[in-house]
């Protein structure tokens, strides 16, 4: 065997990419700067407010809400509660959660408002929700987010008063159809005074803090994101499928408004998810200090702008392993795109054979289409071919993304193994790039701001190749490496998110991420005996389906909702 070395450098280190753009921050102490944001701090409040279930209308929700009104006028809002009635909906909703003769609560937002130097300006919005869903502490939905604006906007007290007035809305009745969002922007006369808003949501208790859905014309938004947020988590392919989901939040009634924002949630831990087992001490407190730290630097930033940014065309945006956003008109795509198909020529020119192009096209195709219909069977067979819970779905979500990585991998090394593993890597490289190039061409046409991840990774891979052809050898496979290294951790930190996010129900997702990731690593690839990696990615399909019979096996998970139903 040849070559290992080069190949394992580029998977170790992409690995280690992955997880450092995966993985929350160390949680600040209760001894940080006033002027920060402390997670530390923020607990306090998660433990008054997340203790124990609060639905809309029982007693331990008014309890947090004289708690939360005592909260903020000590932190020198003036604050004013509101009340209005539930909608059909909310009716509905509430019924479901707490029984069909439950009496019917007022919904009462929390409004408080800390006035700037110039109260004429539009205003800096902080918006959370404080109502549980029936029979859940709800450390985390909602609890976290509005430990994060009340941590958030004892930091910008701390600071001085700003230019513009800061006002934090705690909505009640989130989880009855959004219906304390719904009366403010309705009816309060304040709502007109709102320029720009920040919403924090969790569906889940963990994870890296990602900003993932703006509203349209987001461009100059985007521009002062980027300025003013340190170490962000974001993309515009997040905003873009988010768009596409029948999810909402507060933020989705702000915006049929007309007003702009920014929507900032963590989904890791899924099991957390109006789950009874989500209680503080199973809060993740680095993905509180992750979302509360950019909520910071965002509001800072919107807070001290002379002007808020109107309306600019969308931006292609994504951060890089968390640690710097990456942002970019989309025009650009269609250079990038064309910069990645002359450097995959420029590799190829004289070298590449038509069946050697041929076979590492198949490779591609086989990947995404046998892959995808490998996850979707796998999926299947965990419990998805008949009535399913979906909160028992997303406590399964940790076994799942080991069932999904190691088809993913199963595939990967059985069509290398058929396909290409004695022929030309150059040519089989360059074969395996087309049908990519082609599909990041046409989402590059028909969803610009949702094509980086196929783009900027052929980007990558075209460049190492070309380098790996063209220049000495050891320049040329450092480059690879490093490519590699790069263009695999990227798609190994957005797989792993896309699990998260939609893996128990849309699993095929990650056929993608593989390909992608397997045109990026076939250059490195060694020569080894076929029948032998034939059997380890055979052995890694049947391992996947052994957990997939596990998940299908076990019990309803215990931490699933206590109103929820097979369906």
């Amino acid at each position: 065997m040849r070559h290992w070395g080069a190949l394992l450098v580029a998977l170790v280190g992409a690995a280690i990419l992955a997880i450092i753009g995966t993985t929350p921050p160390r949680p600040a102490s209760a001894s940080a700067p006033a002027t920060a944001f402390s997670a530390a701090r923020a607990m306090l409040d998660i433990r008054a407010i997340g203790h124990a279930p609060h639905p809309a209308g029982s007693a331990e929700h008014e309890r947090v809400r004289h708690y939360l009104v005592r909260r903020l006028t000590r932190s020198g809002f003036t604050v004013t509660t509101t009340r209005s009635a539930v909608s059909a909906k909310g009716a509905k909703a509430f019924h479901k959660q707490n029984g069909a003769s439950a009496p019917l609560p007022p919904i009462v937002d929390i409004v408080a408002l800390r006035p700037g130097r110039n109260s004429a300006l539009p205003a800096v919005m902080l918006m959370a929700h404080y109502d549980s869903v029936a029979g859940s502490p709800a450390a985390a939905d909602d609890s976290a987010g509005v430990a994060s604006a009340l941590e958030t906007a004892r930091a910008i007290a701390a600071s001085g008063q700003g230019d513009r007035d800061l006002i934090v809305l705690i909505t009640d009745g989130e989880e009855l159809e959004l219906d304390g969002a719904r009366a403010f922007f309705t009816s309060n006369p304040l709502s007109r005074h709102v320029g720009v808003i920040v919403n924090m949501e969790t569906r889940g208790g963990g994870g890296r803090a990602s900003m993932f859905e703006t509203g349209a014309d987001n461009g100059a938004m985007m521009r002062l994101f980027e300025r003013n947020v340190d170490r962000p988590v974001a993309t515009s392919l997040s905003v873009f499928v988010y768009k596409h989901l029948p999810n909402d939040t507060d933020l989705t009634v702000a915006k049929a408004h007309g007003f702009f924002g920014f929507n900032f949630a963590f989904i890791g831990r899924p099991s957390q998810y109006h789950s009874p087992s989500a209680v503080p001490a199973a809060l993740d407190r680095g993905a509180l200090q992750d979302m509360g730290r950019q909520v910071l630097d965002l509001t800072r930033g919107l807070l001290k702008a002379p002007n808020l940014p109107g309306h600019a065309s969308d931006l292609v945006f994504f951060d890089a392993f968390g640690l710097v956003l990456v942002a970019y008109p989309v025009w650009v795509g269609w250079v990038l795109i064309g910069a990645a198909t002359g450097l995959y020529a420029l590799a190829g020119w004289r070298h590449a054979t038509l069946g050697a192009a041929a076979r590492g096209a198949v490779m591609t195709l086989a990947l995404i289409i046998g892959g995808a219909a490998l996850l979707y069977g796998a999926n299947l067979v965990s419990g998805a071919d008949g009535p399913v819970n979906y909160y028992d779905r997303l406590a399964a979500i940790p076994r799942l993304e080991w069932q999904i990585l190691l088809i993913c991998l199963g595939v990967f090394v059985v069509a290398w193994a058929l396909l290409i593993a004695d022929h030309d890597r150059i040519g089989t490289s360059v074969g395996a790039a087309v049908p990519l190039l082609i599909l990041g061409a046409v989402a590059q046409a028909m969803a610009p701001t949702a094509a980086y991840p196929i783009v900027v990774p052929l980007l990558l891979g075209g460049a190492g190749l070309a380098a790996m052809r063209r220049a000495n050898e050891t320049v040329g496979r450092s480059l690879a490496v490093a490519a590699a290294m790069l263009g695999i951790g990227y798609m190994l930190a957005m797989g792993f998110l896309l699990v998260e996010a939609v893996g128990p129900f849309i699993p095929m997702i990650a056929a993608l991420p593989l390909a992608i990731a397997a045109v990026l690593a076939v250059p490195l690839m060694p020569t080894v005996e076929r029948r032998r990696v034939v059997v380890v990615g055979a052995a890694m399909l049947v391992l996947a389906i052994g957990i997939a019979l596990w998940i299908r096996l076990d019990p309803v998970a215990a931490s699933v909702a206590t109103y929820s139903s097979f369906s």
